[in-house]
C-alpha cells in the first residue's frame, strides 16, 4: 500500500490555520468535506476528537497522524496539513506538532485502516523526510516530496 494511493494532491494543506488540536481537527475535516462531496465535515469532526479523546495521535517528532472511520466514505482518503509554528497536539514526547496528516477509512476497513497507518508511520520515522516536508514551498512540493518517499519502498 502506499500512501499516494490514498492522498490526493489536492488534499495538501501547506499553512493550517488552527492553533489548537480541535481547531487543526476541524481544519482538516472541513478541508476533506470539500473536496469530497458526501462527508459531513462536523461528522468528522466529532469523530476525529472523539478519537483524540481516548489518546493523542501525536506520535512524537512533530508527527501527529489523527485517523476515524465513517460509515459514509467507501475508501480511505487522507489530507495532509503543515503548521509551521507548530501546535500542541499533546504529543508522547511532548513537542510541537508541525506534520498532521488525517486519515478517514470506510467503517469495515479495519485492515486496510491499519496497514495505512503503519505506512505512514514508517515514513515519518525518517528524519530527514519530515524536513523536507518542513522546508517544501506549497503544497504541490508537499505532495511531490511525500510521493518520492512513497516509491522508495
Amino acid at each position: 500500500m502506499k500512501v499516494v494511493d490514498f492522498l490526493r494532491s489536492d488534499c495538501v494543506i501547506p499553512i493550517l490555520r488552527g492553533k489548537s488540536k480541535d481547531e487543526v481537527l476541524n481544519e482538516l475535516a472541513e478541508y476533506l468535506a470539500g473536496v469530497h462531496p458526501g462527508i459531513d465535515a462536523k461528522v468528522l469532526g466529532r469523530a476525529l476528537t472523539e478519537r483524540e479523546r481516548l489518546a493523542s495521535t501525536a506520535i512524537g517528532d512533530g508527527i501527529a497522524i489523527p485517523h476515524g472511520r465513517m460509515e459514509s466514505v467507501d475508501t480511505l482518503m487522507g489530507v495532509l496539513g503543515r503548521s509551521i509554528e507548530g501546535l500542541d497536539f499533546d504529543s508522547i514526547d511532548g513537542k510541537p506538532t508541525h506534520l498532521i496528516f488525517m486519515l478517514v477509512a470506510p467503517s469495515g476497513a479495519t485492515g486496510a485502516h491499519l496497514k495505512a497507518l503503519a505506512r505512514l508511520s514508517r515514513l515519518f520515522r525518517d528524519a530527514l523526510f519530515r524536513q523536507r516536508l518542513l522546508d517544501a514551498a506549497d503544497s504541490e512540493a508537499m505532495f511531490q516530496t511525500l510521493r518520492e518517499e512513497d516509491a522508495k519502498y
